[in-house]
């Protein structure tokens, strides 16, 4: 993989990471931050729509998909700038926030109840646009000691997801996480057509590349 030139990431963690410290402390920014349907149904806040994947729950939520996006981030920005500049690269990672999130903010845009956050959508549509480029990748998770390839945990990940979607309950939007690595994978494969058949044989080759 080319290495990466990393600016965009490192401004998204840190600006990220600094409004999340500041909504644990402040439950005002919070509530003007997070989604929350009816604000952008009655009142015309579309700014929610991108501003919601700024804040977290939690350490441990700001955290997992922090990390996430410091390893795989950093590889996905040097090879969209080489397309579309690290600007594009930005203004990727802002639509996937907005992409991932569509179909739930349709879903409960009268919902009065219903309160959402978090970057993960963005952070699955990065990801997924990585395994597109190195299936056979090593993915290692907290709990597994050895690295999994790439397009094996991308299998599970999205059946996981699915069923829990299906399933409803919990805290955890995994429409905006299937939503987001579907818009990923698309992306990238309209920016550069070829990425799909160079997925296709590296995956059939483990040899070819990571």
């Amino acid at each position: 993989m080319m290495q990466a030139n990393s600016i965009i990431t490192y401004l998204i963690i840190g600006v990220t990471a600094l409004v999340s410290w500041q909504a644990f402390n402040n439950s005002r920014l919070l509530d003007r931050l997070i989604l929350w349907p009816p604000a952008v149904e009655r009142w015309r806040q579309y700014d929610r729509l991108i501003t919601h994947g700024f804040i977290h729950a939690d350490w441990g939520h700001l955290l997992f998909n922090m990390i996430t996006l410091y390893f795989f981030g950093r590889v996905m920005e040097g090879f969209f700038s080489s397309y579309i500049g690290a600007v594009g690269y930005l203004l990727f990672y802002l639509s996937a926030i907005l992409v991932a999130i569509l179909p739930t903010f349709m879903r409960h845009r009268r919902d009065t109840h219903y309160r959402s956050l978090g970057a993960s959508g963005a952070v699955s549509a990065v990801l997924f646009s990585f395994i597109l480029l190195a299936p056979w990748s090593p993915i290692y998770l907290f709990f597994i000691p050895i690295g999994i390839p790439a397009f094996v945990f991308a299998i599970a990940y999205l059946g996981y997801s699915i069923w829990m979607d299906r399933r409803g309950g919990g805290n955890v939007n995994h429409s905006a996480h299937l939503w987001g690595a579907a818009y990923g994978m698309l992306f990238t494969v309209i920016m550069e057509p070829r990425v799909a058949t160079t997925f296709l044989a590296r995956l059939m080759n483990p040899g070819l590349g990571q």
